[in-house]
């Protein structure tokens, strides 16, 4: 297993990890890399990794899931990221990516960004785990 780690900024927080993805995998050989976002309130997607498109996604979140609702989350722990939580689930925290030859097997546009939704800054790991086929 590899840890990939990222430090990003609160709430509007996203990178691209492509690249630290591939550079981890072998350059021979295929199989299924798994990934998990450690952390109740960050996401992993597939999306273009354009940021008008992010933004987009954002805009989408703060109309359905605004930071400013009174969650009930609130009142469990004190704190303030009930949408955070809410939008990490709908957008889910774990990626299945074929890959063959060092390369991920995606669409041309496809890339996989990690969110954070928390409303801090926050230290994100990412777990990958390859799965290989057997030839």
């Amino acid at each position: 297993m590899k840890i990939l780690v990222y430090e990003l900024r609160a709430k509007y927080g996203w990178v691209a990890i492509d690249e630290d993805v591939e550079r981890l995998l072998p350059s021979t050989g295929r199989g299924v890399v798994h990934l998990l976002s450690k952390g109740s309130t960050s996401s992993l997607i597939l999306i273009e990794a354009d940021p008008h498109l992010i933004e987009d996604l954002f805009d989408f979140l703060d109309k359905h899931i605004p930071f400013t609702n009174n969650y009930k989350h609130h009142l469990t722990w004190g704190d303030d990221n009930g949408a955070s939580h809410l939008r990490a689930t709908l957008l889910g925290q774990q990626l299945f990516v074929p890959f063959k030859d060092g390369k991920l097997l995606k669409g041309t546009w496809q890339n996989i960004v990690l969110i954070n939704h928390d409303t801090h800054p926050r230290k994100r790991e990412v777990f990958m785990t390859l799965c290989f086929e057997d030839s």
